[in-house]
């Protein structure tokens, strides 16, 4: 039998296409799976375009997130029917992902999916939804509480920097939002950002201690804004960093820490263990305005992945984009 998948190929030379792929060539797993939607991240984008070392195996379905229902399964935990969110575990970089019809997983890697959404909805969240419920809960867990200042994100148009926003203010927070798309004010204040303010502020190198902004930050773009950004904290404040949009690089001083008590938290979504993705998803289903997450979707076809992919590696993406397989 066979299903259709979007397929990378390195040799001859690279190549991105859709195919019908034999089920038997999928690897030997616990749970099978119908993927209904799939979605497209930053690293869906890289592996897609070629743009980055996204993947280790060849050939490669990418897809890192998927959503739909169990088709087979030999774990107790999982019937056969019942609906799962799949997000990262190395999925479409080592191992064949969800953007396809069918695939293989494992029983570990799967979260329920919360009675509060759709699978087309939880894949509209997807790894960068869920990578910033995470970024939420560790500025929270930091001592971060509404009333003690703005609270900045970054990358405030993409998928982390969208759903944070909504999160943040439907929690009660005063949220600022940074961006390179002015034009895209209207849309960020719908979310429930107070002001907008131009990622040129930040994006140069500055002093290593500046003016006492911010109570907490979520930062999706790394190098010099996230310097920034620990330079203007307030004392004791958290920065959740998620991200490398602007680079990988990152030239601190050690000011910001000995002398303000910055904390810099490190989030990882990829091999976040079980519970806390649970915990995350939880948090989702709960505080998550499904008005709001709907005015971040873009559904596309299975036919325009490459053209969106190529999109949004030119910054052209808005929100959200849901694959429905």
């Amino acid at each position: 039998m066979t299903f259709k998948a979007f397929v990378l190929h390195k040799e001859p030379q690279f190549l991105a296409q859709i195919e019908e792929v034999v089920e038997a060539r999928l690897p030997v797993t616990d749970i099978a799976v119908e993927v209904q939607y799939s979605t497209l991240n930053f690293k869906d984008g890289l592996a897609i375009t070629n743009k980055g070392p996204v993947v280790r195996q060849w050939p490669m379905i990418p897809g890192i997130d998927g959503a739909g229902s169990i088709s087979h399964s030999s774990h107790p935990d999982w019937k056969m029917g019942e609906l799962f969110i799949h997000n990262g575990w190395g999925v479409g970089e080592t191992q064949w992902g969800c953007l396809a019809q069918k695939a293989h997983l494992k029983s570990e890697w799967l979260v329920r999916l919360p009675s509060a959404f759709t699978p087309r909805q939880a894949m509209g969240i997807g790894t960068a939804g869920y990578t910033a419920m995470l970024c939420v809960m560790a500025i929270e867990n930091a001592g971060a509480a509404p009333g003690q200042g703005e609270v900045v994100v970054t990358g405030a148009t993409g998928g982390v920097g969208s759903v944070a926003i909504a999160l943040l203010s439907g929690l009660g927070f005063e949220v600022v939002a940074v961006t390179g798309k002015m034009t895209e004010e209207s849309y960020l204040k719908a979310l429930g950002a107070s002001r907008v303010i131009d990622r040129q502020e930040f994006v140069a190198a500055g002093k290593p201690l500046q003016k006492e902004r911010w109570a907490a930050a979520i930062d999706t773009a790394g190098s010099h804004t996230l310097t920034n950004l620990c330079a203007q904290m307030q004392y004791g404040a958290p920065v959740a960093a998620c991200g490398l949009a602007q680079g990988a690089n990152l030239s601190l001083t050690v000011m910001p820490f000995i002398l303000r008590g910055v904390q810099l938290l490190g989030i990882d979504s990829v091999m976040a263990p079980l519970v806390k993705r649970q915990l995350a998803w939880e948090r989702l289903g709960r505080d998550l305005d499904i008005t709001k997450l709907e005015a971040m979707i873009e559904d596309i076809t299975f036919d325009q992945v490459t053209e969106y992919a190529t999109a949004l590696m030119a910054g052209q993406v808005t929100g959200r984009i849901v694959v429905k397989i």
